[in-house]
């Protein structure tokens, strides 16, 4: 579909569309950028709880994300990390 278009979609089919993409090809870069976004486009909307709130679900996965190097959680995620590693063997 050419720019014209997509220009023609409403902003659910662009979103529906773009994400079932992204997921489909595996651009984590896309949705990190989208998931950037959220925040500042909530407090453009005048959500600024809203915002705060996103931003919050960010941090908690972030955190999660630096945290699951330990415990049992470490374990069960072993094997993602061995694989990961192998394909980087400069990491």
């Amino acid at each position: 579909m050419g720019a014209d278009g997509l220009e023609s979609l409403s902003a659910r089919e662009l979103h529906d569309r773009a994400v079932r993409y992204a997921v489909r090809h595996g651009d984590f870069g896309f949705l990190w950028d989208l998931l950037k976004a959220i925040p500042a486009a909530e407090a453009a909307t005048g959500h600024s709880d809203e915002a705060a709130n996103d931003l919050s679900k960010i941090s908690a996965l972030l955190s999660d994300a630096m945290a699951s190097g330990e415990g049992r959680l470490g374990e069960a995620l072993r094997p993602i990390y061995l694989d990961y590693l192998g394909r980087h063997p400069d990491a």
